[in-house]
């Protein structure tokens, strides 16, 4: 340590009596450095920013060992400006460094977003939202004309013909509601017929001198019951063919009317909408709104008059098949009913076979599988 190593006077920075650097030095240093630099590149090409010793920001450099005499070329040292690192920055992210140590610049390039995949909430969701729209627009028309406000769509001829059909239908369950009864009481009557012919059967065998009165009496009441079976049977065929006719022909028509019905408020709720935007201002908000009115009003005119020409082709085809069913109904029922309390066991006989009906034997089970063999 006897020894002081020499100092660097590029490192030295002189402070005055004030406190301030003595800008001589710096100057001085400014001097060397561009004797170090090659010709044709002077200090107004190059940016050299000299800071504090308590600065933190980039572009410093550290002072070596100054000789005086000419050095190879030194590197100048460029500040880059915040910009310029920014955009350092962001290129190299675009860098990738693989395990080799190779870098490879992937491609940037505008994104290209796919066609949104639809998403099944948001198509239910828009289902509800046309729905309750829908919804909305009928009751308002129901109430306007439930309190004469609203106007409605009307068909006099097809409504005639619907009210008419819903009223005859009333009456066919009547009749259908009273042949049940009678069937009933009838099935009880015969019942009863049968157990007195066999309580008759039994005294004539047992009472020797009122044989023969309680044997006629037997023999009656069994060719009553049998007589009353087979009227049963012819009855029992009427209700089956006029419940077919009444609670799936008739009320499947009645379904279509009930769409039909339902398909003309809608026309009319539709048909009003319009109206009243045709009625108000047009401007660019509302051109557009009466053009989706006029859409939608088109489509439920179309769905209207479907319903009505499908209505008009089932209450044809239905009044053609209630004649032909309900012509052969009746008369089986009078040839039937006329031939029992007529006592023709024969023409009674002759209406079932008229009409295809086949009696099942009271207290004959079917044959079992060994039987048929």
């Amino acid at each position: 340590m006897s020894q002081e190593s020499p100092k660097n006077s590029a490192a030295e920075i002189p402070v005055t009596s004030n406190g301030e650097l003595d800008e001589s030095h710096e100057h001085g240093f400014n001097r060397d450095l561009k004797r170090s630099l090659p010709a044709g590149l002077g200090l107004s090409e190059t940016q050299i920013t000299s800071h504090g010793f308590d600065s933190t920001k980039e572009g410093v450099t550290e002072a070596g060992m100054f000789q005086g005499s000419p050095a190879p070329p030194l590197p100048s040292v460029m500040s880059p400006s915040r910009v310029a690192a920014s955009r350092l920055t962001h290129q190299g992210s675009d860098l990738m460094v693989p395990a080799g140590g190779q870098r490879t610049q992937t491609k940037s390039g505008p994104v290209i977003l796919a066609d949104e995949i639809k998403n099944p909430a948001m198509e239910k969701l828009e289902l509800v939202r046309k729905w309750s729209l829908n919804t909305y627009k009928c009751t308002r028309q129901i109430i306007s004309e439930k309190l004469g406000r609203g106007s409605r769509t009307v068909d006099l001829e097809l409504e005639a013909q619907i009210d008419i059909l819903r009223d005859n239908k009333k009456k066919y369950e009547n009749i259908l509601r009273l042949a049940q009864t009678l069937s009933t009481q009838l099935f009880q009557m015969v019942h009863t017929q049968r157990q007195l012919g066999d309580a008759f059967a039994d005294l004539s065998l047992k009472s020797l001198e009122l044989h023969e009165e309680f044997g006629y009496n037997a023999d009656t009441q069994k060719l009553l019951a049998k007589n009353g079976e087979t009227l049963l049977g012819a009855i029992n065929f009427f209700i089956a063919s006029v419940n077919t006719l009444v609670n799936k022909t008739i009320e499947d028509t009645l379904m279509t009317v009930k769409q039909y019905e339902s398909a003309r408020i809608e026309y009319d709720a539709y048909r009003t909408d319009l109206e009243e935007l045709n009625l108000g201002p047009r401007d660019a908000n509302t051109l557009p709104k009466i053009e989706q009115s006029q859409q939608l009003f088109q489509a439920h005119k179309e769905k209207y008059d479907k319903m009505r020409s499908d209505v008009s082709v089932k209450l044809k085809f239905l009044e053609e098949n209630k004649v032909k069913v309900l012509h052969n109904q009746l008369v089986l029922f009078h040839n039937a009913i006329a031939a029992y309390f007529a006592g023709n066991q024969k023409q009674l006989e002759q209406t079932l076979k008229q009409f295809h009906i086949k009696l099942k034997t009271p207290g004959v089970d079917a044959p079992s599988w060994l039987e048929e063999q």
